[in-house]
C-alpha cells in the first residue's frame, strides 16, 4: 500500500486513477510515498525520507525544489501538454486583443453607464477611439514549439496569419504535428524582423529569463504586438513598459499581471487563466495521478524534469530500480551485484540526464537484503528500490 498526500485540490478524476486497493491518500507527510500538486509552494517543506515521487498537476515546477529532490532521489513529474488545448485557446484571444483594442473599448463602454438615450450617439461617436487591425493577412512569431506552440501556430495558420516558428530544440513529435504551412526560423532575428505580433511558449531557465528585453526588441518591427501566455519573468517588464509607452510595441497581453503592469496603457494582464478550465484540471490530474502510479508500482519514468526517462515492460520475479550518478562502472557495479547472488537478469535498461542515472532491471527470483545493501553501498549510488 502507497499514501499519497494532495497538496491544493486536485480533480477527482485524477486521484480516482490510484486504486484504493494500492493506494491511500494521508495528510501526514511523513508517510508519503508520494504527492500530487497543483500550485502550492513546496521551497521550504520539509521533504520526508519514505518520499519517493512528486507530481505537478501542470507545466511549471518553480513551486518544486528540483535540486533537494534530485539529491534524495525523488522523482518529480509534471504533465506537459495536458492543458496545451486551454492555453492555445487563450493565446488566441490574446491575438485579437493585441490587436483589436478591445480591453480599453471595454472599459471605456462602462463609463458610459447612466447616460440612457445617448449611449447609442456616443458609441458611434467614440469607437474610431479603438480601431485596431485585423489579424488575417499579418504575420505571426511562435516562439517554442512544445505542444502549445504547436496547436497555437496550426491554429493561426487557419485565421489567415502567416506564421513563423522557432525552435532549436523542436522535438521529433512536435516536428511531426507542425503544420507544413509553418515557416521555420534558424534564428530569432529572422523572427523578431518579420512579424507584427509574436507570442511565446518556453519555460523559464537562467538563459531565457527576461529574454524579450531592450536588445529583442530593438530588433523587431515597430508597433509589434507581444503576447506572453507563458511565464512572466521571461519579459523584462521595464523594457516592455518603456516599449509600450514610446508605442515601440503597440500592446503588450500576458496572463501575469504584477504591480508594474496593471493599468499601463497599451498593456493587458489577464489573470493567471492560462490552464483554468474544467477540462485542463482534469487532463493534469489524470496525467499527474499515471505519471506517479506508474512509477510507484513499476519503476517507469515519464516526463520527469529531474531524471531521465525510462520505460521498461514487466519481466521477471523483481524489478530493480538504482537512481545513481552517471559515473563509469555504475552498470557493471549494478549487474554484479545482482549476477553474485545467482539472479539471472531478464531485461534491463539504463539511461542518464546529465549528471543523474537511472538503471532498472527485472531479475528472476527475489531480491534479498545483502544485494540491497550492496547495492545502496555503490560509489555514486542515491536511491534503490526493488518492486
Amino acid at each position: 500500500m502507497y499514501h499519497v498526500m494532495t497538496l491544493n485540490s486536485i480533480s477527482p478524476k485524477g486521484v480516482e486513477r490510484l486504486p484504493a486497493s494500492l493506494f491511500q491518500l494521508t495528510d501526514d507527510p511523513a508517510e508519503a510515498a508520494g504527492i500530487l500538486v497543483r500550485s502550492q509552494n513546496m521551497q521550504e517543506m520539509e521533504l520526508p525520507e519514505g518520499l519517493l515521487a512528486v507530481a505537478r498537476a501542470g507545466a511549471g515546477t518553480n513551486n518544486i525544489p528540483i535540486d533537494r529532490c534530485t539529491a534524495q532521489g525523488i522523482a518529480v513529474f509534471n504533465t506537459p501538454g495536458a492543458n496545451a488545448n486551454a492555453v492555445k485557446e487563450l493565446t488566441i484571444a490574446g491575438l485579437v486583443l493585441a490587436s483589436r483594442n478591445i480591453a480599453p473599448a471595454l472599459s471605456w463602454v462602462s463609463t458610459l453607464a447612466g447616460e440612457g438615450e445617448a449611449v447609442g450617439k456616443l458609441v458611434e461617436k467614440g469607437k474610431s477611439r479603438f480601431v485596431g487591425p485585423e489579424l488575417a493577412g499579418k504575420r505571426l512569431g511562435v516562439i517554442g514549439l512544445g505542444a502549445i506552440g504547436v496547436k497555437v501556430a496550426n491554429t493561426a495558420t487557419h485565421l489567415g496569419l502567416e506564421v513563423f516558428g522557432y525552435d532549436p530544440y523542436i522535438s521529433v513529435e512536435s516536428a511531426w504535428n507542425l503544420s507544413r504551412n509553418v515557416v521555420h526560423c534558424v534564428n530569432l532575428n529572422d523572427l523578431y524582423r518579420q512579424c507584427d505580433l509574436i507570442t511565446i511558449h518556453v519555460p523559464v531557465t537562467r538563459e531565457t529569463t527576461g529574454f524579450i528585453n531592450n536588445e529583442a526588441i530593438a530588433q523587431m518591427k515597430p508597433g509589434v504586438r507581444i503576447v506572453n501566455f507563458a511565464r512572466g519573468e521571461l519579459v523584462d517588464e521595464g523594457a516592455i513598459l518603456s516599449a509600450t509607452h514610446s508605442g515601440r510595441v503597440a500592446c503588450y497581453v500576458c496572463d501575469f499581471p504584477s504591480a508594474a503592469l496593471i493599468g499601463q496603457p497599451g498593456v493587458v494582464t489577464l489573470p493567471h487563466l492560462g490552464a483554468s478550465t474544467p477540462e485542463s484540471e482534469e487532463n493534469c490530474a489524470v496525467m499527474a495521478a499515471e505519471e506517479l502510479k506508474d512509477y510507484l508500482l513499476n519503476g517507469n519514468i515519464r516526463n520527469s524534469v529531474n531524471l531521465p526517462d525510462v520505460e521498461l515492460p514487466r519481466v521477471g520475479g523483481s524489478r530493480v530500480c538504482v537512481l545513481h550518478r552517471n559515473i563509469p562502472g555504475m552498470l557493471s557495479g549494478i549487474t554484479g551485484a545482482v549476477s553474485d547472488a545467482s539472479l539471472n537478469i531478464e531485461n534491463l535498461v539504463n539511461k542518464g540526464r546529465g549528471e543523474i542515472a537511472y538503471t532498472m532491471l527485472d531479475v528472476s527470483g527475489s531480491v534479498g537484503g545483502a544485494v540491497v545493501n550492496r547495492l545502496k553501498g555503490l560509489a555514486g549510488s542515491i536511491r534503490v528500490r526493488i518492486i
